[in-house]
């Protein structure tokens, strides 16, 4: 097969390969470990089989068994250091690559995040965030000028306070002429009220006019009121 046809087909698995490479081996070096920890407790196993039977010849006085078992005994826990220095080795190296796989996903993470930032902020400007706030705010004076411009008509028409003053004191008026009309007297606030603004002089020189002009007002108001009964 030519090497184009084994790039066409084997491309995708080398980059697989790769990403795969350091969970590859985390399990290589788990499954070292296995065997090693195995290994580890059958040493220790050994030991323990040879110092009872260096015991056993002890007390049975066979010296040279018995240094024959401790000989063996030894040959054994140093290959269990051994084995005891490889599973810390091992486990290091674990550590170590998980570590790395770790910091590598994180970086990977990060790229990531960086791109999506540039591509979100890819078609924004600064230039572009000002105006598009100048056209918000324009939009909104255009806005708060429309709002004026219907309410204007309803705010003009509004009723002045002076006129509302005005015809309330003509209702009041109107109802005072009333209560007259029906009780046939003036009171005296009413009275005070219609006294014209004068001198002190002309108030006494002109009083009796002014109770007999009451008195006629007073007997036409009697005679309306009759008349409307």
């Amino acid at each position: 097969m030519s090497g184009w046809g084994m790039g066409w087909f084997g491309g995708g698995g080398t980059s697989t390969k790769k990403k795969d490479a350091p969970k590859n081996a985390i399990l290589g070096l788990r499954s070292t470990l296995e065997m090693l920890t195995k290994r580890e407790k059958h040493l220790q196993n050994q030991m323990d089989e040879q110092e009872a039977l260096a015991r056993k010849y002890v007390s049975s006085n066979n010296k040279n068994a018995a240094k024959a078992a401790l000989r063996r005994k030894k040959q054994y826990e140093h290959a269990l250091e051994q084995t005891s220095a490889q599973m810390m080795t091992v486990e290091r190296e674990i550590s170590s690559i998980e570590t790395a796989n770790i910091n590598k996903e994180t970086l990977d993470a990060m790229k990531n995040a960086s791109a999506a930032m540039k591509q979100i902020h890819g078609g924004l400007t600064i230039e572009k965030v000002d105006s598009t706030m100048e056209d918000l705010r324009e939009q909104h004076a255009i806005g708060e000028e429309i709002a004026e411009a219907l309410t204007q008509g309803a705010t003009s028409q509004a009723l002045d306070e002076d006129d509302l003053d005005e015809e309330l004191a003509e209702l009041q008026q109107e109802e005072l002429d009333n209560k007259m009309l029906k009780t046939g007297s003036v009171p005296v606030g009413d009275q005070v009220q219609r006294l014209p603004s004068v001198g002190n002089g002309e108030i006494k020189g002109k009083a009796p006019a002014r109770i007999e002009e009451d008195d006629e007002e007073e007997e036409l108001r009697k005679l309306q009121a009759e008349m409307a009964m």
